[in-house]
């Protein structure tokens, strides 16, 4: 992870006086840093690696301070002698940043049109993240999931859970080192309202009619009785 310290390895116990170590990265096989036949131990201290790298004068051991995703790459390491063959090692290091946490928002332009439908549509959510999985899950078993690889603006899955389900769902980012949950609260999904039954509507209409031929009615007595009240 970003911010992490990481040490590579020699494998060596005692480095003997006319050993020589060698650190690169890259393909270029850039020079980083080196203890020389002298024992004089020299790093690079420019640019990323500023104040970064620490070389055991013991071992060889190479430490990685503060690591940053611009360290990832190809590190070789190469121990020269005149006593013995000269022995080379490999690491490729990837350096993760950390995750941002999930957010599940509610479809709402989703909403069922008739109540034979009863699903609640989600989407689980991530911005600017690369190298990662994100996947739905239903208490411990995993519904659906999607990955990338190159840096995504935005990644999203969806899913649709029934409004009156009880059962734990979940949306985990993950990376191969970490990862990040965020659970589901059913109550972020919003009933939609459901179409009124034929015979309530019926005996609403009904009512309203009714209704409004009462008011007619009253209307059409008052005028009567004002206009006879008038001509008296």
């Amino acid at each position: 992870m970003e911010g992490d310290s990481v040490t590579l390895h020699s494998d060596i116990a005692d480095i003997q006086r006319d050993d020589q170590i060698l650190w690169m990265l890259g393909r270029q096989e850039t020079r980083i840093a080196e203890i020389n036949k002298e024992g004089n131990v020299l790093s690079e201290d420019n640019g990323t690696f500023k104040g970064k790298l620490q070389l055991n004068n013991k071992t060889g051991s190479l430490t990685i301070t503060n690591i940053s995703i611009t360290h990832s790459g190809l590190y070789k390491l190469t121990i020269t002698n005149s006593r013995r063959r000269n022995s080379y090692k490999k690491f490729y290091v990837i350096v993760y940043a950390p995750l941002p946490v999930p957010v599940i928002t509610y479809e709402s332009s989703q909403c069922p049109s008739s109540s034979s439908s009863s699903n609640c549509s989600l989407l689980c959510s991530v911005l600017n993240v690369r190298d990662v999985s994100l996947s739905w899950y239903k208490g411990n078993r995993l519904l659906s999931s999607i990955s990338v690889s190159d840096l995504n603006i935005r990644l999203s899955l969806s899913l649709e859970v029934e409004y009156q389900d009880n059962n734990t769902y979940s949306c985990v980012l993950n990376n191969p080192i970490t990862n990040q949950t965020q659970h589901l609260n059913i109550n972020i999904c919003q009933l939609c309202p459901e179409p009124w039954p034929m015979m309530q509507i019926v005996g609403v209409t009904t009512a309203v009619f009714l209704l409004m031929t009462i008011v007619c009615v009253m209307d059409c007595n008052l005028n009567n009785f004002t206009h006879r009240h008038h001509n008296q």
